[in-house]
């Protein structure tokens, strides 16, 4: 099957309708994976798969995604493929693998291409797929695999076998969260801002409500954004616009850079706002390495 299209190019015209599946696609995922059970969903390095992968696939399936960051068809299938080992219920694990970080397990499973889907069973590797692949086709996949397992006697459940000192027990979710979550599952970005601000009313510092209040504003954002290419761009606007397209394409570097030249050729204003959309995109990005330069970059164009 042909890998799913890129919902950005690099430059030029913007499909929003391709980025607006992708986008609920990737926050469907993002909610299921926050209710998964812990250690269902992981990334697996060299050092560890012994025990996370070969050890534990004696007593349930592993399906091992490998992937990379530059990959865009791998940011069409990981959320899938998260989204539906959250939903298993530990019938099955998901082990995430980026290639570039863990070449030597790549090479291992002999990886032509990414993504790339195998599973591990009884410590036997059985390759899946290649590819993004829709999900009611994966679903059919993991069903074939768990009756393969099934008949090789491995029908476990990931946590059976913990002991009540190795189960972590998940806080209960906010119920200041659940009007946010659920409107966010609808694609209501309205709705969903509102629940996060009224979140930010009882606990203004909160990390989870502010961080989904930008997250939120992004997604809101690029449905009534109209974008031009680079060479079109003459005025503020339309490099935020750009800068939005460039953070939900995952170019945080580019999403970044674009505001910081913002904030260098602007006053006011204008520069205000370019700072402002940076800090916002700070928090969605989180940890991502792109996030600690572009701090010091922001803080060298301000001062």
């Amino acid at each position: 099957m042909a890998p799913v299209s890129t919902p950005f190019a690099a430059r030029g015209a913007i499909d929003l309708g391709a980025l607006a599946n992708n986008r609920k696609q990737q926050q469907a995922a993002e909610m299921a994976k926050a209710s998964a059970p812990a250690g269902v969903i992981f990334d697996v390095t060299e050092a560890e798969f012994q025990t996370r992968i070969l050890d534990q696939s004696s007593h349930v399936p592993i399906v091992i995604d490998l992937w990379a960051t530059w990959c865009e068809p791998c940011k069409q299938l990981s959320p899938i493929l998260e989204k539906l080992a959250a939903e298993g219920g530990g019938k099955w694990i998901l082990a995430k693998v980026d290639v570039d970080a863990e070449p030597r397990i790549a090479q291992a499973f002999q990886v032509q291409s990414i993504p790339s889907v195998f599973a591990v069973v009884k410590g036997q590797v059985l390759p899946l797929f290649q590819g993004a692949y829709p999900e009611a086709q994966i679903k059919q996949v993991l069903a074939e695999l768990l009756k393969v397992a099934a008949e090789q006697g491995v029908t476990g459940t990931f946590g059976e076998a913990a002991t009540a000192t190795e189960v972590e027990v998940e806080e209960p979710v906010d119920p200041r969260f659940i009007a946010a979550f659920e409107a966010v599952e609808e694609g209501d970005w309205a709705a969903a801002e509102a629940a996060y601000r009224e979140a930010l009313l009882h606990s203004p510092n909160d990390p989870d409500a502010l961080a989904g209040l930008a997250m939120v504003g992004l997604y809101g954002r690029s449905e009534v954004a109209t974008l031009v290419p680079d060479a079109e761009v003459t005025d503020v606007d339309a490099q935020l616009d750009l800068a939005d397209a460039e953070a939900l394409n995952s170019d945080w570097a580019a999403a970044f850079a674009r505001l910081i030249a913002t904030v260098k050729a602007t006053s006011g204003d204008d520069r205000n706002r370019a700072r402002t959309r940076l800090l916002e995109l700070f928090v969605v990005a989180d940890d991502d390495p792109a996030v600690a330069p572009a701090r010091t970059a922001l803080a060298s164009a301000l001062f």
